[in-house]
């Protein structure tokens, strides 16, 4: 087996030298390796040549989820499997698929897991392996994304700020010509069930089901989802209401802060989102 992996040395906050522990695991071992370090100016093109000039039987995304959803754009509609090592800050698609979050374990994974087919969500111009959202959180992601701190404490001071700062939306949902039109602080477009964080977001969620859910979360509803979380009892309808479809258009009537996999994309009036059923092979 010849495996590629494609690595983000800018992932996380771990001083740990990514490459060298890669090629040491495999010294010992009948798998060809080949390693790919992104650079300062990396495009899509860039790593699709590499993919097409290794000829690999698995490529590995080495980071978090942003280097993952880089992969799996080079990688889409084609059966090379995706290996995931996460290195990253959160790594929220690693936890949903119970990839070893311990380095070495990860490793024996990408070699020995088996392939499976996953859907992802196109919205507009982007792909969503995970979790993308519009309004508070992706509004968090921004102020996150300014500050000096990383880990739990950045988190949490960012989430003190969005939380003073932002204001609702006024939103509206066309799934299959149902209109829906509310306040709200949030709506998720859930690939996933749950954030990096651990929060679970989307309890009923599944990656190969041809379905994604719509989160419409009315107010700052961070007990709720909380609430669930621990208790398992169904969202309040009150507060948080969650949409299964294959489809939806969201437009809201200001420009509302956009994320996708973690990074930010900016401010926008709508987002067309659609299912693209089993387009990528990971490792699991």
């Amino acid at each position: 087996m010849k495996l590629l992996f494609i690595i983000n040395p800018g992932s996380g906050s771990h001083d740990i030298n990514l490459k060298e522990v890669i090629s040491t695991h495999f010294e010992q071992k009948n798998t060809t390796i080949d390693l790919f370090e992104l650079p300062d100016d990396c495009s899509l093109d860039k790593i699709k040549a590499k993919i097409d000039q290794s000829k690999a039987d698995r490529v590995v995304a080495v980071g978090g989820d942003g280097t993952l959803k880089l992969v799996a754009e080079c990688l889409l509609n084609t059966d090379t499997p995706i290996g995931i090592i996460p290195a990253g800050s959160a790594n929220g698609m690693a936890k949903e698929l119970g990839i070893p979050q311990e380095l070495e374990e990860a490793l024996d994974l990408v070699e020995a897991g088996n392939p499976q087919k996953i859907h992802v969500v196109q919205l507009n111009d982007e792909i969503c392996i995970h979790l993308s959202d519009l309004g508070f959180n992706a509004y968090l992601v921004k102020k996150f994304d300014t500050l000096p701190q990383r880990g739990m404490w950045g988190y949490a001071k960012a989430t003190w700020h969005a939380l003073w700062n932002h204001k609702r939306m006024d939103v509206e949902l066309n799934i299959d010509g149902e209109i829906i039109k509310s306040k709200a602080a949030m709506v998720a477009i859930a690939n996933a069930t749950m954030y990096g964080s651990g929060l679970k977001i989307n309890p009923d969620g599944k990656l190969d089901d041809g379905l994604f859910e719509i989160v419409l979360v009315k107010d700052y509803s961070y007990l709720e989802i909380l609430k669930i979380w621990i208790t398992k009892l169904p969202f309040n309808p009150k507060k948080i209401e969650v949409f299964q479809t294959s489809a939806v258009k969201i437009s809201s009537k200001h420009k509302a802060h956009f994320q996708v996999d973690g990074e930010y994309i900016g401010k926008v009036n709508t987002v067309d989102a659609k299912i693209l059923p089993a387009a990528i092979t990971v490792v699991v």
